[in-house]
């Protein structure tokens, strides 16, 4: 007698006793029924009591069996025709092997071995269910001190649910019906297992422990019957077999294999008899095959169409294909059109694979995978209308052919692009690009094109959502990195380092070119300012309401996202602007900076320098900051800047550098080069130049890097002003000379021609900064600031105002004309000193030498200087530099000698 015979043995035993109008098949049948079809639990109990109410522990055993189904609550979902129980820890199927068990003790006809009562065994069974309507993979997990001859004999018997979803208490599986499960959350439940119980971890232990039990209890029928203990051995052997067969190809015990994928595992259980396929008609060939087939398609293993073994060590394209043998004696006529076929079945098991293999790689591939899953279970529907079809005896497999056709090419579409992206190893952006190239290059096919349409608008959906947080309300929720704007924020707002307006606008927000679609591509500048422009808004205390919310999502036949993304953006644009524009005065802020650091207020420019001459004439470590800070304070108070309402934001800095440095520093970024330098012997004069000090937004615009480019067109300015004013002086000292005799007279004249020439010189060289650069550039910019439309407009603008100012005012490194003003200065200065310093009016050939070699040195500097403009302006001939030539050189004095030096540098 078989396993299965004993249950219905002892049911048979308990039907005769009661003479109850049922027989062992039907009280089964009823217990194994899906959820839909199965009897309520009230009238399975009643159907039990009708057969036991005879026996003398009745009560008891119904207690008991009560207890069991009412406390068993499934919860089916379909998928297909999948019914997946929701935390179920016995089924009715449970119920009826206790009923069972309760009564065999008491039949003599029917003996179960027990184990030992130390023993704790947990069984797990692999059943196979040959109806693909319900293809379920058994591999249960239960610990059950006292029922162990329950699930001997439940060896057999295929529940009414999968029973590798039967988990323990302690691990409660909640069922999302995800097509490829949760192969990461099931390796941690496995390793878990092992950690905490390893007698548990081990399914093929736990097998073998079951088959050992199930041995020994058919010993005693198998001795009745004539049999031997081979065919347990086999049994057994063919079990652990397959359990490593499992293992070899996901990597996890049957026990953690994800709910749909199949992969052609083979699995144990009932054992239908194999029909001799050779010995049947044409027609019944067709409707075995038809069947198998169904199976192979959803990936259960045949008898007739067998998959081969997967390679182990395939890589690229092979590594997602399956092969398959077809039986030898199979008619001819059905081969051909099932070699059309099968290949469906393995372009869906190549996409199971690689949605498996990909879950959990970002919420793009995420997504992509649950439109696949969506595909997934239109194919279990397209089957089972198949099956449906089959059963009324109206399909064959040409027929079965020309419904699968449409399929198999969008499928095999489908499994090549899956194929594209996990060689490639594509994610996120890439992912939406890869898709989006797909759809152009399936032009010609309708039905693939809007799969593939479907499938790009559903896997971009994450990314869209975090694309609409970004240009919508200036968030990034990006926990995968896939987003193409980086955050790169590391302090609070509270936090703020010095200057963090000057790196907040390049380095705070940047976007990661690989992280861009392809159809996002053209707009990511535009999509990057959007959220930076929201962002300064809110820091700025303002709440970033939209005027409308646009939903945003993708539709590759058409760009309706880039209308979403436009408005978004000319919104933000507008707001910032009018926060900097209206409500912070940028353009007042910016016309004080004028009139400080670019000399522009004249009388304040002058009264500040009688007051701090003689402080700023010490040395650089003499100069109290305080001192300048107040008279600075004096200066704006008694001059007509006392108007300015920004008057307060001009400060005093005294630098460790001089201008040369300065303009190294800024220009080619060598501060490392400047900090190691020792600190040059400079006077205060060299060191000063104002600063401006603005809250923000407006330092977004006046940072620090476009304070610093002010104050070097400010330290010039000073420099040049500093000289006139000290030859002026000499001019008002060397009055008395008019009173001297002619002969005396004489010898100052050569003095005074030259302080005139460098006097010239001087004057014009501010005139031409001031008026013929600054002047143009300024009015440039505010008629263009006029018409600015967000702030990169501004930023952009403000930008090429002081980049055109200093390249033509002389202050880029490229140019070396900046020394050679900075040398004329000097020697104008010098110049000054030996004039003031020379007391003694008697004719010497000391003072006139003296003249003489000053000359010498001021007209060589100022030739070499013109000299290099020339060279300059015939390079660039948009540059203004000739103005300064013509202005200097007015009368041609110059001309002759620079000839002659040009011919000397010719003859070398």
């Amino acid at each position: 007698m078989s396993k299965v015979d004993q249950v219905r043995g002892v049911l048979r035993n308990l039907i005769i006793e009661s003479q109850a109008p049922y027989t062992p098949d039907i009280i089964v049948r009823h217990f194994r029924a899906t959820h839909e079809r199965r009897l309520s639990s009230n009238e399975l109990l009643h159907l039990l009591a009708t057969i036991s109410q005879k026996r003398p522990n009745f009560q008891t055993v119904i207690t008991e069996v009560t207890h069991i189904l009412k406390t068993s609550v499934f919860r089916s979902s379909s998928l297909g025709v999948f019914h997946i129980p929701f935390l179920p820890r016995k089924d009715p199927m449970y119920a009826l092997l206790v009923f069972v068990e309760r009564y065999s003790c008491e039949d003599s006809h029917l003996k179960v071995e027990m184990p030992s009562p130390t023993t704790q065994s947990s069984t797990g069974s692999p059943v196979s269910a040959m109806s693909s309507l319900s293809m379920v993979q058994c591999a249960s997990t239960r610990s059950l001190s006292d029922d162990s001859a329950i699930h001997t004999m439940s060896q057999s018997i295929s529940t009414s649910t999968p029973m590798n979803y039967r988990r323990s208490e302690s691990f409660p599986v909640l069922y999302t019906g995800a097509l490829c499960g949760r192969r990461n959350q099931n390796l941690k439940l496995y390793h878990q297992k092992q950690k905490n119980d390893p007698e548990r971890a081990d399914l093929s232990v736990i097998k073998e422990r079951v088959l050992m039990a199930v041995s020994s209890s058919s010993k005693t029928s198998d001795r009745r019957l004539g049999s031997t203990e081979v065919g347990s051995t086999k049994s057994s052997v063919r079990i652990k077999t397959c359990n490593s067969f499992l293992m070899a190809v996901t990597c996890l015990p049957d026990e953690y294999r994800t709910h749909m994928l199949w992969d052609y595992c083979k699995v144990e259980g009932n054992k239908m008899v194999k029909p001799e396929l050779g010995a049947l008609p044409f027609a019944s060939q067709q409707q075995v095959l038809l069947k198998e087939l169904f199976h192979c398609l959803c990936g259960t293993r045949g008898n007739f169409i067998v998959p081969l073994p997967p390679d182990m060590i395939s890589t690229g394209i092979a590594k997602y294909e399956t092969n398959f043998n077809i039986h030898v004696h199979l008619d001819k006529s059905l081969t051909e059109p099932l070699q059309d076929i099968l290949p469906l079945a393995s372009y869906f098991m190549g996409i199971q694979k690689m949605m498996a293999a990909t879950d959990g790689h970002g919420q793009v591939i995420n997504s992509l995978n649950a439109a696949l899953q969506d595909l997934t279970q239109d194919f279990y529907v397209l089957v089972v209308q198949s099956e449906k079809e089959l059963q009324q005896q109206e399909l064959t497999v040409h027929k079965l052919l020309y419904y699968l056709e449409p399929t198999i090419w969008v499928m095999k579409e489908i499994w090549t692009t899956l194929v594209d992206v996990q060689l490639k190893e594509f994610v996120g952006a890439a992912v939406l690009t890869h898709l989006h190239g797909r759809i152009k290059r399936l032009e010609g096919d309708g039905a693939a094109q809007q799969i593939m349409i479907n499938l790009t608008h559903q896997a971009a959906k994450p990314y869209m959502r975090m694309l609409q947080l970004w240009i919508q309300k200036g968030v990034i929720v990006d926990r995968n990195h896939e987003f193409l704007v980086e955050d790169n924020e590391v302090v609070h707002q509270g936090e703020l380092p010095e200057h963090y307006s000057d790196d907040y606008w390049e380095k705070r927000y940047t976007v990661r070119r690989d992280r861009i679609p392809f159809f996002l591509e053209k707009y990511s500048d535009k999509i990057l300012r959007t959220g930076k422009y929201l962002n300064v808004i809110r820091q700025c205390g303002k709440r970033v309401m939209p005027t409308q919310k646009m939903e945003l999502h993708l539709d590759p036949t058409n760009e309706r996202h880039v209308y979403v993304i436009n408005d978004a953006y000319y919104f933000a644009a507008r707001m910032l602007l009018d926060v900097l524009l209206t409500e912070n005065d940028l353009m007042g802020h910016l016309q004080s900076v004028k009139n400080y650091l670019l000399l522009n207020q004249g009388d304040f420019t002058m009264q500040f320098m009688d007051a701090c001459e003689d402080e700023l004439s010490k040395n650089v470590d003499l100069v109290l900051p305080m001192t300048l800070e107040n008279l600075l304070g004096l200066t704006l108070r008694l001059s007509s800047a006392r108007n300015d309402p920004y008057k307060d934001d001009l400060h005093c800095e005294l630098l460790t550098y001089d201008l040369v440095t300065q303009m190294s520093k800024i220009m080619n970024h060598k501060e490392e080069y400047w900090q190691s330098q020792d600190r040059l012997d400079l006077s205060g004069l060299e060191c000063f130049a104002f600063t401006y000090e603005v809250k923000w937004p407006v330092s977004l615009v006046l940072n620090h890097i476009a304070i610093s480019k002010y104050q070097m067109l400010f330290r010039q300015l000073f420099f040049c002003k500093h000289v006139e004013r000290q030859l002026c002086k000499i001019w008002k000292e060397n009055s008395i000379a008019k009173k001297f005799s002619a002969q005396a007279a004489e010898l100052y004249r050569s003095a005074f021609t030259l302080r005139q020439r460098m006097m010239n010189a001087i004057q014009n060289l501010e005139y031409y900064m001031m008026i013929e650069i600054i002047e143009p550039n300024w009015h440039i910019f505010i008629e263009k600031m006029k018409k600015v439309e967000n702030v990169d407009n501004v930023l952009g603008l403000h930008q090429d105002f002081l980049d055109s100012c200093l390249k033509n005012c002389m202050l880029t490194e490229s140019s070396h004309l900046n020394r050679a003003i900075f040398k004329l200065c000097k020697i104008c200065l010098k110049f000054c000193d030996f004039i003031q310093l020379e007391t003694s009016l008697d004719p010497t050939d000391t003072f006139s030498e003296r003249i003489k070699l000053f000359d010498l040195e001021f007209t060589g500097l100022l030739i070499s200087f013109l000299k290099q403009i020339n060279n300059m302006a015939k390079k660039n001939t948009s540059d203004r530099f000739m103005n300064l030539v013509h202005r200097i050189n007015f009368n041609g004095f110059y001309s002759d000698q620079m000839e002659k030096l040009c011919v000397k540098d010719a003859m070398g």
